[in-house]
């Protein structure tokens, strides 16, 4: 299903975002075809890929292949170079800094680490450091970058540019960090919750490029979600929709710091399955390749040395990532139920080399427990963006905002 534009008065914006995500989705396609996929006329396809081709932001380049008679359509992409965007990922251990292209692809990226228990002055002058180190290395000017895109722990009020109360971070109450940020660069910034953002960064480069509707599943420091409706980031009405996290799963299971039990991250964060692993390590006292660290130093066996483990064959830590899988599984069967999806994406460092795992657990669920599953089976990807998705998205926050039509235009007044 394609995004329609409308011949309605008072719409330039939105028709030229329209033919804009046609001609990215596309990666080669003629006036012609923008015209037939978007509904729009002919005249109109004309006037705003002239527009385009006039600001750099769209080149041509060739005639269309397969032409019938008469002269052949030029073929019309995405210029990558016109532009660029800066994406930050703020996570409560680190922070990720990436410069990508009109195509989001990254050109450069770096990382800096976070002490523990950093107030939000001494971050925002490590994020404004760094993001000026990234784009002093890229060699961009300042009047090339569209803007700087901010993802960061929920929940926000994204309407005013603060971070609420992340349950990780002490010191981190009703932050301006938005404007903060701003100030510290001198770049306009878009925050917006880690989860949708790598939703986002899916939608424009992943494995979510030009699907109606999917599901993200992002693992990380928590388990977050986005979802993508109708070609829109679905946000909700308090703009913090996804918490797949926080889906009940185990009635009267682990306590959660949102105030409920048996919610999806109580169960399969990565301190969860450290304290499932560090549970079954003490019951069984060995019989896996974790028990001489475990009982030397049982911080050794943290969660990337849990996944290492289990992707090496190790049975304890296997089936401690195994159950977790299940439990994801679960609540992807729910939100294929609720929202009918056509695809689930899996992404996020959380499940970095045993990505398999999940996608096994979560293909075998949604092909045979959804209740649409006598009319299609819903696909299920592992994210291409990997481990950089947050980072990623956060870049495509600015790209998606100043290039996707965005249906909010067409209602603003």
């Amino acid at each position: 299903m394609r995004q329609a534009g409308t011949n309605l008065p008072k719409v330039g914006r939105y028709n030229r975002a329209v033919v804009l995500d046609q001609i990215q989705l596309a990666d080669g396609i003629s006036r012609r075809e923008v015209a037939q996929q978007t509904g729009l006329t002919p005249q109109t396809v004309s006037g705003i890929v002239r527009r385009l081709l006039e600001e750099g932001i769209v080149r041509e380049d060739g005639a269309s292949k397969g032409a019938g008679g008469g002269r052949p359509p030029t073929t019309l992409r995405i210029n990558p170079d016109a532009g660029c965007a800066v994406g930050l990922h703020f996570d409560p251990a680190e922070l990720t800094c990436v410069v990508v292209d009109l195509l989001g692809r990254p050109l450069l990226s770096k990382r800096h680490a976070i002490r523990p228990g950093a107030v939000p002055s001494d971050v925002v002058t490590a994020m404004a450091d760094l993001v000026g180190d990234v784009l002093a290395e890229v060699d961009v000017p300042r009047s090339r970058v569209l803007g700087l895109g901010l993802a960061c722990p929920g929940p926000i009020d994204q309407d005013l540019g603060l971070v609420l109360a992340p349950p990780q971070l002490a010191h981190w109450t009703r932050v301006p960090l938005t404007q903060m940020l701003s100030d510290a660069v001198g770049l306009s910034v878009t925050m917006d919750n880690d989860a949708t953002a790598a939703a986002v960064g899916e939608r424009w480069s992943g494995a979510g490029r030009g699907v109606a509707n999917f599901a993200y599943f992002f693992f990380g420091t928590g388990i977050g979600g986005g979802l993508v409706l109708n070609h829109q980031v679905y946000r909700g009405g308090s703009l913090n929709a996804g918490e797949f996290g926080h889906t009940g799963v185990l009635p009267g299971g682990p306590a959660c710091y949102c105030g409920n039990r048996g919610c999806l991250e109580s169960l399969v964060s990565p301190s969860a399955i450290v304290a499932e692993t560090h549970r079954r390590l003490a019951d069984q006292r060995g019989g896996s390749v974790l028990w001489e660290p475990f009982s030397g130093d049982p911080a050794t066996v943290d969660h990337a040395a849990i996944r290492m483990a289990a992707a090496a064959g190790d049975q304890l830590a296997g089936a401690v990532i195994d159950e977790a899988a299940r439990h994801v599984a679960s609540v992807a069967v729910n939100v294929v139920n609720i929202t009918d999806v056509d695809l689930v994406v899996l992404g996020g460092r959380g499940i970095r080399h045993v990505e398999e795992r999940y996608v096994d657990a979560v293909v075998s669920a949604v092909a045979t427990r959804p209740l649409s599953r006598t009319v299609r089976v819903v696909d299920v990807a592992l994210s291409p963006l990997g481990a950089d998705a947050a980072v990623v998205g956060a870049a495509a926050l600015v790209l998606h905002a100043t290039y996707s039509p965005q249906l909010s235009a067409l209602l603003a007044h």
